[in-house]
């Protein structure tokens, strides 16, 4: 997720609600006066017979733009980066300069990679809301909750954690997914939820447990600590951002975002040694060919298979549709946040993490772009330069956040009779 800086621009708007508690009752902009007129706001949009061909001709241009964005992100790892050859190579053989050494890989694994979506899993995205909401801001809290029209939040955010742990253990954990569809409060800790093997001999727990077996031991426990505190909050986020359950998984993040920082990464800066240097390339050529890679090449695929889904939803609108089209959308969704602890490289550089995952949205610039339907103003060109007034306008309209806002609406797929 790249985080807005209008962020608190989008509170001002002219909402109609006034939240007084946080719970499943709470809607956006629920009328308190039935016999008085209720203020719509942007949010507020529904799909209707009027609206209906420019709907769906935003949603395949914003899926049309993310199937090209995760086409460009696999392309530069696999074929070339710039004119210097597959960025895979970059990183593992330390060529063109981006990297001087494996240490410097493993470097780059910890702080911008591990450390940084603990972080922000941490601070911006369950903190943040709950600071806002406590502070007496309740509409504020709600609106900054990301990927609350899915009710996907508590996923999301989970998986993100499990992207750490598949740069910490070197390799794709495939049962994840069907055990967050159980119960995480079942495993009482990483050891009871690990298979054999999920840890790979060229690691970087692997290799930090044959050092110093107590700091191993520390991260594995608290990257599962944090899974399971982030599953243990009710569903959904957004109904329960102030609850008990929401602080602790906040405090979990926040504690392994420290043990990352603090600990793990000095540990790492004292392997400068020639005799580390073959186990740190080993491990930069295990996270790269079996953590990376089939990580963007899984998201490669289902954003084309998303795209597809959201064209045959634009020619036969239907609440089946609608229905093939969320859950696709989930799909394409899950391989992007298990790569969140590897934002490096192409995907910072050329600004497609924003691209892909700008939040929050501008929901009223949403608006007016389905009544002017100028798909233009969805693209940049140029250099990518973060801090660009006009490719922040482009990218706030443009995303799974703003395909998630046209295609759920209160945690269900669409209707299209409304």
């Amino acid at each position: 997720m790249k985080k807005n800086l209008f962020y608190t621009a989008i509170f001002a708007l002219g909402m109609a609600c006034t939240f007084t508690a946080c719970s499943e009752e709470d809607e956006p902009n629920p009328n308190p006066s039935p016999d008085e007129p209720t203020t719509t706001s942007a949010y507020d949009l529904d799909y209707t017979a009027d609206n209906a061909a420019a709907w769906g001709n935003y949603m395949y241009q914003t899926a049309l733009l993310l199937d090209q964005d995760a086409t460009s992100l696999y392309n530069a790892w696999t074929s070339d980066y710039e004119g210097n050859g597959p960025y895979a190579t970059i990183f593992k053989d330390q060529t063109s300069g981006a990297y001087s050494s494996p240490l410097a890989c493993i470097q780059e694994m910890v702080e911008s990679g591990m450390w940084n979506i603990a972080n922000e899993v941490g601070t911006a995205k369950i903190q943040d809301p709950y600071n806002t909401y406590v502070s007496g801001d309740h509409e504020g809290g709600l609106y900054a909750v990301e990927s609350w029209f899915s009710w996907h939040s508590r996923d999301d955010y989970t998986n993100n954690i499990f992207s750490i742990r598949n740069t910490y253990y070197g390799r794709i954990d495939d049962n994840d997914v069907s055990k967050i569809d159980g119960d995480l409060s079942a495993y009482n800790s990483y050891s009871d939820f690990d298979d054999a093997g999920d840890i790979s001999e060229n690691s970087l727990s692997t290799f930090i447990a044959s050092i110093n077996s107590e700091l191993d031991e520390t991260i594995k426990q608290q990257i599962f600590a944090a899974a399971k505190a982030i599953q243990a909050i009710p569903q959904p986020f957004r109904n329960n951002i102030d609850s008990e359950e929401s602080v602790a998984a906040m405090d979990a993040c926040n504690t392994l975002a420290s043990t990352l920082l603090n600990e793990l990464l000095p540990f790492v800066n004292t392997l400068s040694g020639a005799e580390y240097t073959d186990r740190l390339d080993a491990i930069a050529e295990q996270f790269v060919d079996v953590v990376v890679l089939p990580t963007y090449q899984d998201l490669q695929e289902k954003n084309r298979t998303l795209l597809d889904v959201v064209n045959q939803f634009r020619e036969n609108p239907s609440d089946a549709n609608f229905e093939n089209v969320c859950n696709a959308w989930l799909e394409a969704r899950e391989p992007w946040e298990k790569s969140e602890a590897f934002l490096i490289g192409p995907v910072a550089n050329w600004g497609l993490d924003p691209n892909m995952d700008s939040w929050p949205l501008d929901v009223n610039a949403i608006v007016q772009l389905l009544e002017s339907q100028n798909w233009n103003e969805m693209q940049w060109s140029g250099d990518y330069n973060e801090d660009s007034e006009t490719i922040g306008a482009a990218q706030n309209v443009r995303g799974y956040h703003t395909l998630e806002f046209l295609s759920f609406k209160n945690g269900e797929p669409r209707k299209v009779n409304n």
